[in-house]
């Protein structure tokens, strides 16, 4: 079978981007699988794995450090760079190779006449067998400096540094680490760069998780790299710069927003990936509301004016819960206009605004003239100071419904967040309807989820717990995805009375508990007595409390 078929059978590759693959085989006479991890269709993983079953051979673990003997000494680290093999093991008299290209008969050959042993191949990408190399043997004798670290800014240094950049190896790097981001659902990706090495970091389910880094005489190019696929300016390398890329990868269409920021040792790269193909995921119902709550979320979204708020640090999901909302109010009958910074998901059927501040576009600025549009409902990315607050509760005031974010750690500070602005308390109780303060939490992987015995909650009984053995499906860490843990303060009579007093936060907490409302840990101890999450999740998000 053929690897486009193969590829093809598992779902990982379309007949569209297959034959658009093959026209481009047939115009670069290169191997398809190098072009479809090119084009972004396919990851070095999923085409190591077709290779494997097409020729019937195993995948390489380069796990370890290689083979050493006195017949693989026969074998310059230079050699093995250029013939792209690694020395695994000897296994039944036969020397064992991770090989980029298992049928390069000729390498075959070489390796039997300079070791006198029988060799036998198994296949791994060509960007791990390179970083295996560069762990084991370090550079080559006489490889020039890392580029990052000459500060020249010379024509002829630029260059080199674009065509480095522009090079095969450097581009498939850059879409393999993508790709590897998209495939373990990373939302960030970290470029960092230090005196002796180079590291990549995902963020994983919220935490930061350790990647093998590029070879470190490739950390400018790879840099570069991203820089020119964001349109950004290679040259400049003392200011910070941002941009954005888009592309397609794995069969999904990704933004990517790029931040770059000089450091001592080169520049540090961040990026965020914006899955424009995880549509699904903004649905109220996949979010960790319970029925109660869902009910309530869903009634709020149909009332015709006022504001709700939704608070959290940087990272706790408030933009996906605000998104969900929009998305099942996007109707026909529904002008929806939102202010952002940045725009984070693109909406159809939603008119979406990119803040300027350098041109006088503020969320203040921009929320003026959004009114004048005949809005049914308005979305604020972030309420920062007194004139967008302002602003936006007279909009909820005059028949529009106002969504916007505070950051602040539970529901009731964002009350006394409003009046420490100096918003009006009047204006507060007439336009707020609600506010819903969360945190992300990583679920227990469901492959390998097993019983952990029992633990005592803060009610006093002892609940079971689950906990996540760690599997190939959650790359051992034993979680799987997120979900959120909430508190929503309704507003009503009782508290309404207490901010035209003046209440502070503790004494609107207390109002608001004795009309139902469930604090953050205690939502997340409900979700560790359903086996959804662990206690120690529970914990590390609620820690200030």
């Amino acid at each position: 079978m053929r690897l486009g078929e193969i590829l093809a059978r598992k779902g990982l590759l379309n007949s569209e981007d297959l034959e658009r693959a093959l026209e481009l085989q047939r115009e670069r006479g290169d191997k398809l699988g190098r072009i479809l991890v090119d084009l972004g269709f396919a990851s070095q993983r999923d085409i190591v794995q077709a290779l494997a079953e097409q020729l019937d051979i195993p995948v390489a673990k380069l796990d370890g450090p290689p083979l050493v003997t006195p017949e693989t000494e026969k074998l310059p680290a230079r050699f093995l760079r250029q013939a792209r093999i690694f020395p695994l093991r000897m296994e039944g008299g036969a020397l064992v190779l991770a090989m980029a290209d298992p049928l390069d008969f000729e390498t075959l050959a070489a390796v039997r006449s300079a070791t006198g042993l029988r060799v036998r191949a198994e296949i791994a990408a060509e960007t791990e067998i390179a970083d295996a190399l560069e762990r084991y043997y370090g550079e080559e004798e006489n490889e020039p400096a890392a580029l990052a670290a000459q500060d020249s800014e010379s024509a002829a240094e630029l260059e080199q540094l674009r065509d480095m950049a522009s090079e095969a190896p450097v581009i498939r790097l850059v879409n393999a680490m993508i790709a590897q981001a998209v495939e373990k659902r990373s939302s960030d990706i970290h470029i960092e760069p230090f005196e002796k090495e180079v590291k990549v970091r995902f963020r994983i389910d919220g935490v930061l998780q350790e990647q093998e880094p590029p070879p470190r005489e490739l950390k400018a190019a790879v840099i570069s790299r991203i820089k020119l696929m964001a349109r950004l300016n290679i040259a400049e390398r003392r200011l910070p710069q941002d941009g954005r890329i888009k592309m397609k990868t794995l069969g999904r269409e990704v933004d990517l927003r790029v931040s770059t920021l000089p450091t001592l040792y080169g520049e540090s790269v961040v990026m965020r990936l914006l899955d424009r193909s995880a549509g699904d995921f903004y649905d109220l119902r996949n979010l960790g509301f319970d029925e109660h709550m869902l009910a309530r979320m869903e009634h709020f979204t149909s009332l015709p004016h006022g504001i709700f708020l939704v608070t959290g640090p940087t990272g706790s999901g408030k933009s996906t819960t605000l998104y969900s909302a929009l998305k099942r109010i996007n109707q026909s009958d529904k002008k929806i206009i939102t202010i952002e910074d940045p725009v984070e998901y693109q909406m159809d059927g939603i008119n979406q605004i990119h803040v300027n501040p350098q041109i006088g576009l503020t969320f203040a600025a921009g929320l003026r003239h959004i009114v004048r549009q005949d809005p049914d409902v308005i979305m604020v990315g972030e309420i920062r100071d007194y004139e967008t607050a302002e602003v936006a509760i007279r909009a909820a005031l005059t028949g529009h419904f106002v969504y916007s974010t505070l950051h602040t750690n539970d529901a009731p500070s964002a009350i006394t967040r409003l009046t420490d602005m100096g918003v009006e308390n009047y204006l507060i109780c007439s336009s707020l309807v609600a506010v819903l303060a969360q945190r992300l939490v990583r679920v227990i992987c469901p492959n390998c989820k097993a019983p952990a015995g029992e633990r005592l909650a803060p009610s006093g009984e002892m609940i079971p717990v689950w906990r996540g053995q760690g599997c190939e499906k959650c790359f051992g860490t034993g979680y799987l995805g997120r979900v959120g843990i909430f508190e929503m303060m309704e507003m009503n009579d009782e508290l309404r009375r207490l901010v035209m007093a003046g209440a502070d936060a503790s004494v609107l907490t207390e109002a608001a508990r004795r009309h139902g409302m469930r604090s953050l840990r205690e939502d997340g101890w409900l979700k560790v007595r359903h086996g959804i999450t662990t206690a120690e999740e529970v914990l590390r998000v609620t820690q200030e409390f």
